[in-house]
């Protein structure tokens, strides 16, 4: 049961993958439809990621109320729905309406099961939790890029995406009562929570949630405008560059795999500092002006590799930074900032692609990953001078 149940977790977090690299995948081809300016992309991922804001900060009171097992299966329909609205949609506005519901469901289901895994596996676990979500990453742009090549069709790709959320969706309702089977899966639900307001008063909280903001500045912005970066810079097709995006997820998804073999014995620090070096080495190589494709590509792979363990460690180190009684409360918080950062930093810099030049993206990620950097080695100083008292 324990290895069933798992897999179910698993398979959640390919779900929660899916749609998130989607929209950057098929923009190039739908901003025309919509006849909208390729900045728009910003609006739409800003709500979204508003969405996830909001069930982010209501997680901790939403699972303890209907348990993991219901939210994660709710919240997956939830955003198949989504989904399959964005395909039907012929108005931008009606895109702006669908990301509402599109941004909750994901944002519950990524607050509730990190803290669950978090409070109940290994790092490893942890790791391959977060690989499976770049399962879901490269899976869909794939299907964007075949919907695109051979039937001209950005809306099929979200058809056949939206199908396979249905599936999932089901799986997860036909679980439920897997989960009343095993023991662990209820005690997040029992641990006294110390709330948004308490969870801020505790030291090293402030910096971590500043940290998360900058990595998904970062990971977000990098999803979302690697296929047009390709496109308006080195020239590749649309259909090409939907592809060749999905190689920064291919490179977090086979980061985070690796992760897991060697997480337990590096520390979470270290698996942080080492990702985020690999992240700068990444930024720097995708603003050298060189015309080939494969280098290209190449780069935004190493920057996924870099992301790889960042994310994952950091919500690991949670339960032991803040408290196993705290977790709930501080995970719900640092979803909400990570949000924060993916709600406004995609669309700042699709204005400074639009008015400014979107060569200038390579400056923006190295921004934020420095900044990163800096913050997370401020909580290791406060930890360390917390055990030293």
């Amino acid at each position: 049961m324990y290895s069933l149940l798992l897999a179910i977790i698993y398979l959640a977090f390919i779900s929660l993958g899916l749609p998130d690299s989607l929209l950057g995948s098929a923009w190039p081809a739908m901003h025309p439809y919509f006849s909208v300016p390729i900045s728009y992309a910003g609006i739409i991922s800003m709500i979204i990621s508003g969405g996830t804001i909001a069930s982010s900060l209501l997680s901790d009171r939403i699972t303890r109320k209907f348990g993991t097992k219901w939210v994660t299966a709710v919240s997956v329909a939830i955003t198949a729905f989504a989904l399959l609205g964005f395909s039907l949609a012929d108005k931008f506005y009606i895109l702006c309406i669908l990301a509402v519901p599109y941004g909750l469901g994901a944002g519950a289901i990524d607050a509730a099961l990190n803290n669950y895994v978090a409070l109940h596996y290994s790092s490893r676990h942890m790791s391959w939790l977060h690989c499976f979500w770049g399962v879901g990453t490269i899976i869909s742009p794939y299907i964007m890029s075949i919907a695109l090549s051979n039937y001209g069709s950005w809306k099929l790709g979200y058809r056949i995406v939206f199908i396979i959320q249905i599936i999932i969706s089901a799986t997860l309702f036909l679980s439920v009562k897997l989960w009343n089977c095993n023991k662990v899966s209820s005690s997040e639900e029992n641990i006294e929570s110390v709330g948004v307001t308490g969870a801020f008063k505790i030291p090293g909280v402030k910096p971590v949630l500043a940290g998360f903001l900058c990595y998904c500045a970062a990971e977000s912005t990098t999803l979302l405008w690697a296929s047009s970066y390709l496109v308006e810079v080195r020239g590749v097709a649309a259909e090409k560059a939907a592809a060749f995006g999905s190689m920064f997820c291919i490179g977090i998804t086979a980061g985070r795999f690796i992760s897991g073999f060697i997480s337990e014995k590096l520390s979470d620090k270290n698996l942080i500092r080492a990702g985020i070096t690999l992240m700068c080495l990444g930024i720097a190589g995708i603003a050298i002006p060189f015309n080939n494709d494969i280098l290209s590509i190449g780069c935004f792979m190493i920057i996924g590799l870099g992301c790889a363990p960042v994310y994952p460690s950091i919500i690991h180190s949670t339960p032991g930074n803040f408290g196993k009684q705290n977790s709930q409360a501080i995970i719900g918080i640092q979803m909400a900032s990570a949000y924060v950062g993916s709600t406004f930093m995609p669309p700042l810099f699709g204005l400074i692609a639009q008015h400014i030049d979107i060569r200038l993206l390579p400056i923006f990620l190295m921004f934020f990953s420095v900044l990163l950097a800096i913050l997370t080695e401020r909580v290791n100083i406060i930890m360390k001078n917390r055990s030293a008292q």
